[in-house]
C-alpha cells in the first residue's frame, strides 16, 4: 500500500496551533514578569519579537541560535522569572573535550517522554514490566526521561552507564583497544542483568544492540521492545536490526533526539518505506525544519538533503534555529502526524569526511 498523506486541512490546521503556540512562548519569554535574563537583554539590544514575531515564518528574523552560550554562559541568566527561586535540573548536551553545554530544566523532559508514551504499544513494553537502558546517564537529561518514561507505563528500569566523551576521545586518539575493552565491559553488564532479572524492554544504541544480541537471544531474555536511538541508521542497518536482531518479532522503535529537542517518534515502518525511517518532531513543543546548507533561509525541498534546523518552544526554554550537527531528508506530512518529517539522520558533512560516532 502506498505510504499515507495528510490532508492539506489538518496540515493547515496544525500550523495555525503552531504559529499560536509560538505567539504565547515568545510573549512568555519577552516579557519582563515571565522572561529570562538572557532573552530580555537580548531583546533590549535587537527588537521586540511580541511586536514581530507572529508567524513560525517570522523565526528567520532571529538569525542562527548561538549554542556557544549553553558553555560560555552561568545557567542562572536562562531562569524564567517565573521559575525564579525553584532549583533546576541541569542537563548536559554533546560536545568531548572542554566546558559542556548544559540546558536547565523543571518538569519538560516529563512532558516530553510522558506524550511519547501514547505512542508506545503495550505490546512492545507491556505495562509493569522491568526494562533496561544502555545509555549516558549521570549529567544527560537521557537518564531521568528514560526512567520517567517506564515509570509513566507503571515499570521500573535498570541502568547500564555509558560516557560517550570517554569513547569518542578514545577513538579520536585510535586507542581503538581501549575502546573495544570499554564496550564489552558494558556490554557484559547488560547481559548478566538480562540473565537474572525479568526485563521486557531495552533501550540502548545500534552498536550496542548488536553486541548484546551477539551474547543473548533477545526474544528468548524476554525482550518484547526496543528503542534505538544515538546514532544514524542507514536503511541497510535498519533492515538487519528488524530482521535478523529482532528477527522480525520484537518491536522496533527508533528516536530521535537531544537536550534541547526532546524526543522525536518514528513512524511505523511499512514496505514501501524500504527501511528508511523517518520522525517527527513534539510539535508544537519542538520544530524541526530541513534548511539548505548554504542559505539556511531556504527551506529544502521536500525528499531532498538538508541541514536540521530546531526551534525548541517551551516555557521553560526557548532556543530559536539552532543548526544541528546532522544532515537529513525532508519528508512529507504523514498520520498521525500533520507536519514535516526527517528521514535517514546522519552526522553533517558524512558523505565528505569522516565521522567520531563511538558506540552511538
Amino acid at each position: 500500500m502506498p505510504i499515507p498523506t495528510v490532508a492539506p486541512e489538518l496540515v493547515a490546521k496544525a500550523k495555525a496551533e503552531l504559529d499560536a503556540h509560538l505567539r504565547d512562548i515568545v510573549a512568555w519569554h519577552f516579557s519582563p514578569e515571565t522572561g529570562c535574563p538572557y532573552w530580555l537583554d537580548w531583546a533590549a539590544k535587537n527588537f521586540d519579537p511580541r511586536k514581530e514575531v507572529t508567524k513560525t515564518e517570522d523565526l528567520l528574523k532571529f538569525g542562527h541560535f548561538a549554542d556557544e552560550s549553553l558553555r560560555d554562559l552561568q545557567p542562572e541568566v536562562w531562569v524564567p522569572a517565573a521559575f525564579k527561586g525553584k532549583p533546576y535540573n541541569i542537563f548536559e548536551t554533546g560536545g568531548t573535550t572542554g566546558m559542556p553545554k548544559q540546558r536547565i530544566g523543571w518538569n519538560d523532559y516529563k512532558v516530553d517522554y510522558s506524550e511519547f508514551s501514547e505512542k508506545i504499544s503495550d505490546a512492545h513494553f507491556p505495562r509493569g514490566g522491568a526494562w533496561l537502558m544502555m545509555g549516558p546517564t549521570g549529567p544527560r537529561r537521557l537518564r531521568l526521561a528514560i526512567e520517567h518514561l517506564a515509570n509513566v507505563r507503571g515499570s521500573s528500569c535498570y541502568f547500564i552507564d555509558l560516557d560517550p566523551r570517554f569513547v569518542k576521545k578514545l577513538i579520536t586518539n585510535k586507542q581503538y583497544d581501549v575502546a573495544k575493552q570499554y564496550m564489552t565491559h558494558v556490554v557484559d553488564q547488560a547481559t548478566l542483568i538480562l540473565k537474572n532479572r525479568k526485563v521486557t524492554g531495552l533501550f540502548t544504541t545500534p552498536k550496542l544492540l548488536e553486541a548484546i544480541a551477539e551474547k543473548v537471544n533477545l526474544w528468548d531474555a524476554g525482550i518484547r521492545g526496543v528503542f534505538c536511538g544515538g546514532t544514524s541508521m542507514k536503511p541497510q542497518e535498519v533492515r538487519f536490526i528488524v530482521e535478523e536482531l529482532l528477527e522480525n518479532r520484537i518491536g522496533f522503535y527508533p528516536t530521535y533526539g537531544n537536550t534541547l529537542m526532546g524526543l522525536a517518534a518514528s513512524v511505523p515502518l511499512q514496505p514501501e518505506d524500504n527501511f528508511s525511517v523517518t520522525y517527527y518532531a513534539p510539535q508544537p513543543r519542538a520544530v524541526l525544519r530541513v534548511v539548505n546548507p548554504d542559505k539556511t533561509d531556504e527551506t529544502a525541498a521536500y525528499d531532498s538533503w538538508g541541514r536540521a534546523e530546531l526551534t525548541t518552544l517551551t516555557k521553560e526554554f526557548f532556543m530559536p534555529r539552532f543548526l544541528e550537527r546532522d544532515e537529513v531528508i525532508r519528508r512529507a506530512p504523514r498520520p498521525p502526524y500533520a507536519w514535516d518529517g526527517v528521514g535517514d539522520v546522519r552526522p553533517f558533512g558524512a558523505m565528505t569526511k569522516t565521522i567520531v560516532e563511538g558506540v552511538y
